[in-house]
């Protein structure tokens, strides 16, 4: 019957966390609309910044969003007028203090919703589905992704019924928890009608299998990770993010390292 599971929220509290990180038990429905607010108005204003996502994290009358895209030039503007006027139209949508923080996405050809997006994008401009799908796929391999696949379905190619085409290279292990598996979907609006795009990135494993979860009586529940990983997963780090941050209040722009190669044995941290 087609029954599939979310590649990121499957493995949601094992290697990767939530987007939006807050808690409420009143005003749980009012705080989830203003946060799908808070993305569209961001995606309304900044459509070519090559946005991949955005983190939301709530304190009390505080919100902090963390954008996370390949052309943080392009968000911030000249002298940062334009991150300021984002920043002034979301604290006036959430009548709430908003900061801003701009994380660079440094190679984007294996991010899942920027390739997603960029597929989409060439389809609009009646590039083959076909080519754009087989050099976005290359391009990801290139640049260290263990795994990646593309599918397109709809009216491809002018054709009178949809259909569906795809491209796939190296593996994708969607049944395996550790494996840190990258989804993004996009749709392309041409003339006859849209056209979805979706797409899976393998970057390889995790190091840490699951969150560390510990009983009240001091064990360690079944399905928690190492206690060499516990350690250095308990050890802080501090980010550019974090540093910047302190100096700038406003704006915050860190860079996401680029994926080294691949060391067989112990991984490499």
């Amino acid at each position: 019957m087609g029954q599939k599971v979310h590649p990121v929220g499957f493995r949601l509290g094992y290697i990767y966390d939530w987007q939006s990180k807050w808690f409420s038990d009143r005003n749980y429905p009012a705080l989830l609309k203003e946060d799908i607010g808070i993305r569209g108005s961001i995606f309304e204003m900044l459509p070519d910044a090559g946005i991949a996502r955005e983190e939301i994290e709530r304190n009390a009358n505080h919100v902090t969003i963390a954008i996370h895209t390949s052309r943080p030039g392009i968000v911030i503007g000249r002298s940062g007028a334009r991150v300021d006027e984002l920043r002034n139209r979301l604290e006036s949508q959430t009548k709430r203090r908003v900061r801003v923080n701009i994380t660079e996405i440094r190679v984007p050809e294996i991010d899942a919703q920027l390739v997603a997006r960029s597929v989409a994008d060439q389809i609009e401009r009646r590039i083959s589905h076909r080519r754009a799908i087989k050099q976005a796929v290359s391009r990801a391999m290139q640049r260290g992704a263990q795994g990646i696949r593309i599918k397109v379905a709809g009216r491809l190619g002018g054709s009178e019924m949809s259909r569906r085409d795809q491209a796939m290279e190296g593996r994708i292990p969607l049944h395996t928890l550790r494996a840190q598996i990258d989804y993004g979907t996009a749709e392309a609006r041409t003339t006859l009608g849209r056209i979805g795009v979706k797409c899976w990135v393998y970057k390889g494993d995790s190091l840490l299998e699951a969150v560390v979860r510990t009983a009240p009586e001091g064990r360690t529940e079944r399905g928690a990770a190492p206690a060499a990983a516990r350690d250095r997963a308990a050890q802080p780090e501090t980010t550019e993010a974090a540093i910047e941050g302190e100096a700038q209040p406003s704006v915050a722009v860190a860079t996401e390292p680029e994926p080294g190669p691949e060391v067989e044995g112990d991984a490499a941290t």
